[in-house]
């Protein structure tokens, strides 16, 4: 039972309520508020040598947060993804940026359907340096909290990708940030690499990613999103409310996994991982992991974890035990009939 957080704060709360490491951690979040013009200054470069000389701020930004939540987490697991918002959580509004240049950029960067277009896996193909920043940052964040006799238990994760090919990119970013920075500090750092399914192409591909990657997890609030075409913050708002007045939906399936249609990806994805690799480790990290119907299903499916919201997670431990109590009570009921 894992925790969705972001800070050392979060970690420190979810750790009280019984988390049992951090199934994902966003680094995105890391720069909203205070710290936007740092990530802004890298995505509106004028030209890659400014775009060069923008990101040593952003990896220092970066490595003080890895610090410091790593030191929380401690000898447990913690998933750290890398970069994946929407590029338009990024940009100034309009008439907001700097100057006539800055907004002249900004403008050719807006989308007409941000949340599918440049994010995750792609944005860091297009900007080669950035995910090599944010992994020498939290690989030299772990020597250094290591060096106090802390060993958390690393995984990184590239999101959003649906080509083997976007997975093999990235990854070789991640692996030779582990060489500079084992170059740099003779620190051989261990960790997982792997992917979050989140889009239908990389569940039905999952054997092929499964070569690249040593864990999956299931990002269940995009997958849902890009199995039904939905806009979630649209249905939510127009369709779901009716669509279950009338019967056609039993619950929101982006507060409870649909087991039919996205389930059905997750089982397969699992099914096809395993045939490849059959040590990978699976888990859930949307908000279906505090969901004690959609935590039943993900046990049922012999996945090794759910994370959640740091509020959710007695809840989801309760629902776990329950599901635990369940199978132990099936295994036994067969036993006795043969």
């Amino acid at each position: 039972m894992r925790v969705n957080a972001d800070t050392a704060t979060e970690v420190d709360t979810a750790l009280a309520l019984g988390a049992e490491g951090v199934g994902l951690c966003r680094t995105e979040h890391q720069f909203l508020g205070e710290r936007l013009p740092l990530i802004r200054r890298v995505l509106l470069a004028a030209d890659p040598t400014a775009r060069d000389e923008a990101l040593p701020a952003l990896e220092r930004a970066q490595h003080e947060d890895f610090r410091a939540l790593l030191a929380a987490v401690g000898n447990r697991p913690v998933t750290v993804r890398l970069l994946d918002a929407p590029l338009h959580e990024f940009l100034p509004a309009p008439g907001q940026a700097v100057d006539a240049g800055e907004e002249q950029r900004a403008a050719a960067l807006r989308e007409a359907n941000p949340m599918l277009g440049l994010r995750g896996v792609r944005l860091a193909l297009l900007h080669e340096r950035l995910y090599p920043a944010q992994a020498e940052a939290l690989f030299t964040a772990w020597a250094d909290v290591a060096a106090t006799g802390v060993r958390p238990e690393l995984e990184v994760m590239i999101p959003l990708v649906s080509l083997p090919e976007e997975l093999a990119a990235a990854a070789a970013y991640v692996r030779a940030a582990a060489d500079a920075v084992a170059a740099r500090t003779g620190v051989e750092v261990p960790y997982r690499l792997g992917t979050m399914i989140e889009t239908p192409r990389a569940a039905l591909l999952a054997g092929e990613l499964a070569e690249h990657a040593e864990f999956f997890s299931f990002g269940t609030n995009d997958l849902t999103q890009l199995t039904y075409g939905f806009s979630r913050d649209d249905v939510e708002r127009q369709v779901l409310a009716s669509y279950q007045e009338r019967g056609f939906l039993t619950a929101s399936p982006f507060a409870r996994l649909d087991p039919h249609g996205v389930g059905a990806l997750v089982a397969l994805a699992a099914e096809r991982a395993r045939s490849v690799r059959p040590g990978i480790k699976l888990g859930v990290c949307g908000e279906h992991g505090g969901d004690p119907e959609s935590i039943a299903f993900c046990d049922d499916l012999g996945l090794d974890y759910v994370s959640c919201s740091a509020h959710r997670v007695p809840v989801a431990r309760m629902a776990a035990a329950h599901s635990a109590l369940r199978k132990r009570q099936r295994q036994d009921e067969g036993g006795s009939t043969r």
